[in-house]
């Protein structure tokens, strides 16, 4: 699970808060920081997705936090929210049949189609 924190990313814009599942495939992409803050991550980065525990606590361990990066860091984005890097694969569960489980209200498209949506309509 990821929470979607607040963020200039354009790709998870009105998402901030989401608690939602995401694919992981890695076994690599631990951030580590030259200049890290008291909690391990650059103050200065723009974090804007976290793994978390189910009670939404940044998950620590591993397998909630599969790459062991600092309070559960997974995703960075620009201060201009036009780049975005993670190591998640949302693309990889963009329709609510993709998920193992997923409630009824969600319909069709899983949560992670409005990130593809959020791209379509910055470019117009």
């Amino acid at each position: 699970m990821v929470e979607v924190c607040a963020s200039p990313s354009l790709f998870l814009t009105g998402m901030e808060g989401s608690i939602i599942p995401v694919p992981v495939s890695h076994g690599e992409g631990r951030a580590r920081f030259s200049e890290p803050g008291p909690d391990g991550v650059d103050p200065r980065a723009l974090v804007c997705l976290r793994y978390v525990e189910r009670n939404g606590q940044p998950a620590t361990r591993y397998p909630s936090n599969p790459n062991g990066s600092p309070v559960g860091v997974t995703a960075f984005t620009t201060p201009d929210g036009r780049v975005t890097i993670m190591m998640p694969h949302p693309e990889r569960a963009f329709r609510s049949v993709q998920n193992s489980w997923h409630p009824p209200e969600w319909g069709e498209d899983g949560p992670w189609m409005r990130m593809f949506r959020n791209a379509r309509h910055w470019v117009g």
